[in-house]
């Protein structure tokens, strides 16, 4: 378990944990189940963002874009690399060989582009909406660490690799049904709670955990149906789609 999250915060973050082995199977699983647990460093360093931007009498939209930047350094932006490279993958076409060239070679194109700059303009603009709220500063951390939980769809049970090495293969189908689920219900619990002392109806919660699990399921089925799995990119883009989904959601008037 120890390994395991070394492993997920060394991976998801700019935490420095030290050389890590390549690592087992089992590794990969308890990474793989961890990993909003391993982006409490990334959730509170967007937290304290949030509280220092409310503090200082920032603007709303300013306070979010930082914030958004936060989140990129703290993670060294590959999530949003991810993004990048799965959505030039999709739009390569033709082949499952040529669209997985196409990511691997690592260069942006204007689809990239695109998908890039309208998910962080998204996610500023619903940023902007919770950070106005009492106890902002804890509803984005949760926010954050809960979008990781999209790697527990990702790498649950039965979903292959893309690719036949790599770390995406390592950790392609570790996460047993179960403990995916149970992950899930515990996320939409602690996002549930934390919406609701920011104000926001008691389903805010719930309704965004719904939504962000749709919204990643879709894309990891296009995945597979396009390139015959997952890998480390599409992981990172099931993360960013998952955090847009959720801000989304809870931005929304209803609330």
């Amino acid at each position: 378990m120890a390994s395991g999250l070394r492993l997920a915060v060394g991976t998801l973050t700019v935490v420095p944990v030290g050389p890590v082995a390549e690592p087992t199977r089992r590794q990969a699983r308890w990474a793989m189940t961890l990993a909003p647990f391993a982006a409490l460093p990334v959730a509170v360093v967007a937290g304290v963002v949030a509280a220092l931007g409310e503090l200082a009498g920032l603007p709303a939209l300013v306070t979010a874009a930082l914030v958004v930047g936060a989140l990129a350094l703290s993670t060294r932006a590959m999530h949003l690399d991810g993004l990048a490279d799965t959505v030039d993958g999709l739009g390569a076409g033709w082949t499952r060989e040529r669209a997985l060239e196409v990511m691997r070679r690592g260069d942006v194109g204007p689809m990239g582009v695109a998908a890039v700059v309208v998910t962080l303009l998204v996610q500023v603009a619903g940023l902007a909406a919770l950070v106005t709220r009492p106890w902002a500063w804890l509803v984005v951390g949760v926010v954050v660490a809960a979008s990781r939980g999209a790697l527990l769809l990702a790498c649950r049970s039965g979903m292959p690799s893309a690719r036949p090495s790599g770390l995406g293969a390592v950790v392609a189908g570790s996460v047993p049904t179960w403990a995916a689920s149970l992950g899930g219900v515990a996320i939409a619990a602690t996002l549930a709670s934390a919406t609701t002392a920011a104000g926001l109806e008691p389903w805010a919660g719930l309704t965004a955990t719904v939504v962000a699990t749709i919204v990643v399921a879709q894309v990891l089925r296009t995945c597979r149906r396009a390139f015959g799995g997952v890998s480390g990119d599409v992981m990172g883009a099931s993360i960013e789609l998952a955090l847009t989904a959720i801000l989304v959601a809870l931005s929304s008037g209803r609330w």
